[in-house]
């Protein structure tokens, strides 16, 4: 079957197992980026928190010769995971106030995100835009979040630098920054989800007082979830410079994190600008690329631009 014919098919099958007046239904969304994913959105009577499963991972199993029953019995585990019992306080999201303490902010690519932009409240960072969401829960298996758009503002009566001094704040509680080396990286990469809490927080830089130097450094989140955003907290370069003790380059590997690369490392700009386009194209999902140019972080000015001939001055707010 096509991918159209396999989402119908995922769609009648989770209704024929749904109890309880859930009932599942095809949502397209358009993500970052422009690109359109497709998933079931499922809703239960009395909850206003509605989660949706995308399907094109699920698509690719099933291509790959997983049987379409093992698939069915995989969503359906997955659901039973995120499902919500109570519905969320809507009457906070009505003012400012109530939602204030969980306004966080994500990086997009400007360029490619112009329509987007237009109807959400935003910042210039850069060639990459600043975007505010609400993370109404934060759980082991992902998180629920509602996007702040123009109307919200207008409702609220607030300017985008408003939500900016909120975000810059609660970040640093709910999505502290990570630091750590290209090597550990890896093994969180090939561990999936394995390794222990305590072994993740003595592997972040920002943590340690410990000389540890490495070709390729990483920086997120705590929860490698649009942790590209980290490069625009308040301080947070500094203290990398002041770990690495070098400027050093940032490459935006995807929205949901970035390389860095002291300048001692041996590569130059035009190298890791290519290196950043063939990454893009090659290994990154087209939803979550950020950006195609490099930036250099001056230690002396705290000053980050692209790293090119034309400055451009940091983020200061």
């Amino acid at each position: 079957m096509d991918y159209r014919e396999f989402t119908d098919a995922v769609e009648k099958q989770m209704n024929q197992r749904m109890t309880g007046g859930v009932r599942a239904g095809l949502y397209t969304a358009v993500k970052n980026n422009g690109r359109e994913r497709t998933g079931v959105l499922i809703e239960t009577p009395g909850i206003n928190i509605s989660p949706t499963i995308y399907l094109e991972e699920y698509f690719e199993e099933y291509l790959a010769g997983t049987s379409f029953e093992k698939i069915i019995d995989e969503i359906m585990e997955f659901y039973e995971c995120i499902r919500r019992d109570e519905s969320w306080d809507c009457e906070k999201i009505l003012s400012f106030e109530g939602v204030k303490d969980r306004i966080v902010f994500k990086l997009i690519n400007t360029e490619k995100n112009t329509a987007y932009l237009r109807r959400v409240p935003h910042l210039a960072f850069l060639d990459l835009s600043i975007v505010f969401y609400v993370l109404l829960e934060v759980v082991r298996e992902g998180t629920a979040a509602m996007v702040i758009t123009n109307s919200h503002i207008r409702q609220w009566n607030v300017e985008p630098k408003e939500l900016w001094d909120a975000a810059a704040a609660n970040v640093k509680r709910i999505l502290p920054a990570e630091f750590y080396t290209m090597n550990y990286a890896l093994k969180e990469m090939l561990s999936r989800g394995s390794l222990n809490q305590e072994f993740l927080e003595e592997e972040n830089l920002f943590r340690r007082n410990v000389n540890v130097r490495d070709g390729m450094y990483v920086l997120s989140n705590h929860l490698r979830n649009y942790g590209a955003a980290c490069m625009a907290y308040p301080h947070v370069l500094e203290m990398v410079g002041q770990i690495l003790r070098k400027d050093f380059y940032v490459l935006p590997s995807s929205v949901h994190e970035v390389v860095i690369v002291p300048c001692y490392s041996g590569m130059n700009c035009r190298e890791m600008d290519a290196m950043v386009r063939d990454i893009n194209k090659t290994e990154v999902a087209d939803e979550e690329v950020l950006g195609d140019h490099v930036y250099l972080y001056e230690r002396s000015s705290g000053i980050l631009r692209m790293a090119t001939n034309r400055r451009v001055s940091s983020l200061v707010m």
